[in-house]
């Protein structure tokens, strides 16, 4: 909830600001609301009980698709709440910065699926906002020119860049989509345990 809060402040600045608003600046401010509903959804799959629960009947898709059928709508909501936020008259086209949201927040979704399968630790959220983190400032720091993400929309290379977040954003969903199953070597544990 405290990344969905976040999560609109950024895009609130705009409506404060004295004078019309830079479509520069609002676009970052938009992306910044992103990168904090990204982060605060690194922290879905936090689950300090979760060695309790690794033998319960109900299996880790179902579970995972529970906590994503509750907190992906309130997120989708908030992301368009910071988009109305920013004025009208300065906002950037609204599918391109959302496939940048979307691609974000999916990162984060499936680092935490990744982090959860391959890991014993019961919260992962604190090391995936890291990760998301630095992978942010990082692809807007050190990619080079022909790979750049992070353009305005009067850029030459903004239709490339989302032709790019595109590619990112089904990655990440295949990453995650893989990373749903529960371990071969953990399958094989429960079913022993249920003989």
């Amino acid at each position: 909830m405290t990344g969905a809060v976040l999560g609109l402040l950024p895009a609130a600045v705009s409506r404060t600001l004295s004078g019309p608003p830079d479509p520069w600046l609002c676009l970052n401010l938009l992306r910044a609301s992103a990168l904090a509903l990204a982060l605060g959804l690194a922290f879905l799959l936090d689950d300090p009980a979760r060695h309790t629960t690794a033998t319960v009947p109900v299996r880790r898709p179902v579970r995972t698709g529970l906590r994503l059928a509750l907190v992906v709508p309130s997120m989708a909501a908030c992301w368009a709440a910071a988009l109305f936020l920013v004025p009208a008259k300065s906002r950037p086209p609204v599918g391109a910065i959302t496939l940048e949201a979307a691609a974000l927040m999916v990162l984060a979704l499936a680092s935490a699926l990744v982090a959860v399968r391959h890991s014993d630790a019961g919260e992962p959220g604190i090391a995936i906002s890291a990760g998301v983190l630095g992978a942010f400032f990082g692809a807007a720091l050190l990619l080079p020119e022909r790979w750049v993400l992070f353009v305005g929309p009067f850029d030459p290379h903004w239709d490339d860049a989302h032709r790019r977040w595109a590619g990112v954003l089904a990655v990440v969903v295949l990453v995650g989509a893989r990373s749903l199953a529960e371990p071969l070597r953990r399958r094989r544990a429960i079913l022993l345990a249920h003989r």
